[in-house]
């Protein structure tokens, strides 16, 4: 037999993304060699696979037919693999996006943990705002998210990773004592910083403060949550941060929590990814990142609960 998984991977990619040079970026190659993985298969099959317009590529009657088999090709492949108990046989690449807060806390782990288990499997890492991530899936720039909702759209396939609780946080210098009341008077006396103008958190922020128009509030949007930590332990106003993000400076006495009667809703996070399009390891990694994540808000919980 002269078909090869390269050349049944070129096909699959060129369909998916619509495009000669999209798939060579992705499968690490170069354009003139996607079209001769192409263009050698459609010889072996004799047939045409794609029609080829200046600027975009689209699938004939029989590709379109033929693109399910070669999927469930390079999935019998993989299932092969894992039938062996040999899953450093897997190579390529894992475009991976994910939120700053799994950045600055348990992303590390979740590396070591994939990298020990796909040595071979080579990880290309975006850091984004969710909503720009999601886009990105969709366009199916990523393999792999790990963002929080609400969504947009759907992904056929995502494992939960847990949800996580924000706070409102203070340099002690702004006077806030730790238990002390705080009422929205007395929040708006300071600026609000806020996580980017794009996510959730910021639209609800916005929303409530607008409802007592007599009190404007200086909210103070970052698209970049270590800055806005930095700007709150500085003392230049009153942040809501991710708990876990903020533990260590809230124990050193850093920060101090703020005691105010409302919060936006927890972040709620998902390992996202298009399951019937991906390989089988980037369903595998979706899961070693819920079992980290859950690893992780165990251990933040004994670590955070006080001794009786």
């Amino acid at each position: 037999m002269h078909i090869n998984l390269k050349q049944l991977e070129a096909f699959i990619w060129v369909s998916d993304l619509g495009s000669f040079r999209g798939a060579a970026e992705r499968l690490n190659t170069t354009q003139p060699n996607i079209s001769s993985r192409i263009s050698t298969l459609e010889s072996h099959l004799k047939v045409v696979l794609m029609e080829r317009d200046a600027g975009s590529v689209r699938l004939t009657t029989k590709g379109q037919k033929l693109l399910a088999h070669a999927r469930r090709v390079l999935r019998e492949a993989e299932s092969l693999i894992e039938a062996a108990d040999n899953t450093s046989l897997f190579d390529g690449v894992l475009r991976l996006g994910v939120t700053e807060m799994v950045v600055h806390t348990w992303l590390s782990d979740f590396l070591k943990v994939l990298n020990d288990r796909y040595p071979k499997i080579s990880v290309e890492l975006t850091v984004d705002l969710s909503v720009n991530l999601e886009k990105e899936l969709s366009e199916r720039s990523l393999d792999l998210a790990l963002q929080y909702g609400p969504f947009k759209g759907k992904a056929s396939g995502s494992t939960d990773l847990g949800t996580y609780p924000l706070i409102w946080v203070a340099s002690p210098e702004l006077g806030v004592e730790n238990n002390q009341r705080i009422t929205i008077e007395d929040m708006v006396k300071h600026p609000i910083l806020t996580h980017a103008r794009d996510t959730r958190s910021y639209e609800e922020i916005a929303q409530h403060f607008t409802m007592r128009r007599d009190l404007p509030a200086r909210l103070v949007p970052s698209s970049n949550l270590a800055a806005c930590l930095y700007m709150t332990m500085n003392g230049m106003g009153v942040a809501i941060m991710p708990n876990v993000m903020v533990a260590k400076e809230l124990s050193t006495g850093e920060l101090v929590q703020v005691n105010y009667e409302w919060s936006p809703e927890p972040s709620h996070f998902l390992a996202r990814y298009e399951a019937h399009k991906s390989a089988k390891f980037v369903a595998s990694a979706a899961e070693i990142a819920s079992e980290i994540a859950k690893n992780y808000a165990a251990d933040f919980t004994r670590e955070t609960i006080a001794p009786v």
